[in-house]
């Protein structure tokens, strides 16, 4: 909880800053290490594109580091070491934030402190059960619950410090918030299994190939992280082009009190919340009638329901202009609808990496799957560069096409894809 309040507590200000107040002092002669570089990159790009590359290049390395991270604690650290050099590097990043010259080293720091974090706690959520436990999707939507906890509550914290009182106050509050989960870790240690690190030397297991079968599933993984880079692409919009959007063209008053346009950031995990509870007891009720659809199946399910919810947006847009505003309620009704989506995706492909990952490589391919999110974040900052350029309704149409195809695609492939992974899962 504590480490996504740190994460997302960045990320509901990292646009507005860059938009709002960084670039602008960088062209008027502040220095920032490494941004001459960046600006070459990307061609010396405007303001709002330029900002939208670097957050899809920043969110999409967060996840490209996991592979490596999850390396790092199948072969030499083990998981519970790896998460506290990760927890570490985070909160370091986090304080950085408050050094304008460092801006970019800072964004260093908590993208290899993620990479070392995110593959490793999930994998011990896993651990938690044993091979065939019908309560594995659910425990990881229970975890992911927790997760969003902190998701909620950074952009309460961070974004109104940050967007009302000083940018670095928010950042700040985001580093105390990675300190604190790094205690709270220590403390819960007792009740975590073993690493398979540790497991592996002290049962003296040795090391053997891969079999066929091992091999199939990896493959069958790695189809469906191919799969799911789109799912990502349209999700990240929420923390780009989406928070542009609420922050210019929505109307956040109610009863005549304006809320900080950071606030939406923390509708998504609201329903989280809300929700998780709701499709746990639902896929427990199918369980019971054997009617249960497979992880394959819920994970098209995920991505349609993510395409359907931007077609809400695209009908309200048709037609608006630059200086008019909509009710906030469209950004909810939304992201209602784009959350069942994340939940029916996102736990579950958690769940189905510790299913059917050889245990040797449980964190690796628990990385592995985090590079979707990588290419998918990566492909959000592209997206987001034809936010200006095309109508709104244009846009959110686009956005609701890619989605809804991708869910498609993994439906109509769900057969292959449930032979190489396992068809129980």
């Amino acid at each position: 909880m504590w480490e996504r309040f740190s994460y997302y507590g960045m990320r509901a200000l990292l646009v507005l800053y860059m938009t709002k107040y960084l670039i602008d002092h960088i062209n008027s002669g502040t220095y920032v290490l490494g941004f001459g570089l960046m600006r070459h990159l990307y061609g010396g790009e405007a303001t709002q594109p330029l900002s939208s590359h670097i957050y899809g290049l920043y969110t999409g390395l967060v996840y490209f580091t996991c592979f490596f991270g999850g390396m790092l604690a199948d072969r030499v650290l083990g998981q519970r070491k790896t998460v506290y050099v990760g927890g570490i590097l985070m909160a370091l990043g986090h304080f950085l934030m408050a050094v304008e010259s460092l801006f970019l080293l800072a964004l260093l720091f908590i993208i290899l402190g993620n990479g070392c974090f995110k593959p490793n706690i999930s994998t011990q959520v896993g651990s938690l059960y044993p091979p065939g436990d019908s309560r594995r999707d659910g425990a990881f939507t229970i975890f992911y619950m927790g997760v969003n906890l902190g998701a909620f509550i950074a952009p309460l914290v961070c974004g109104t410090l940050g967007q009302r009182y000083g940018w670095h106050y928010g950042f700040t509050a985001a580093g105390v918030g990675m300190c604190l989960g790094l205690v709270i870790y220590w403390f819960g240690q007792a009740y975590l299994a073993d690493d398979q690190l540790t497991q592996a030397k002290t049962q003296k297991i040795e090391k053997t190939p891969l079999t066929s079968k091992e091999w199939k599933a990896i493959l069958g993984l790695i189809a469906l992280m191919v799969l799911n880079i789109i799912f990502w692409a349209v999700y990240e919009q929420q923390g780009n082009t989406i928070q542009l959007f609420a922050d210019a063209q929505t109307d956040w008053h109610i009863f005549g009190w304006e809320m900080p346009s950071t606030w939406f950031q923390s509708v998504n995990a609201f329903f989280i919340i809300l929700l998780g509870p709701v499709l746990i007891s639902f896929w427990n009720w199918q369980d019971k009638r054997n009617s249960q659809p497979s992880s394959v199946v819920k994970l098209a399910i995920g991505c349609v329901a993510l395409g359907v919810s931007f077609l809400f947006l695209m009908m309200i847009t048709r037609g608006i202009l630059p200086t008019q505003r909509i009710h906030f309620m469209w950004l909810v009704a939304c992201t209602f609808v784009y959350t069942i989506g994340e939940l029916y995706l996102s736990p579950i492909g958690l769940s189905l990496v510790t299913k059917v990952a050889p245990p040797r490589f449980v964190s690796m391919l628990m990385g592995m799957w985090f590079l979707a999110m990588f290419f998918g974040n990566y492909l959000s900052g592209y997206l987001g560069t034809f936010y200006e350029k095309m109508p709104r309704d244009s846009f959110f149409l686009m956005l609701a096409i890619l989605g809804i195809g991708s869910g498609i695609a993994i439906f109509l492939l769900r057969t292959p894809l449930k032979n190489a992974v396992g068809h129980n899962t």
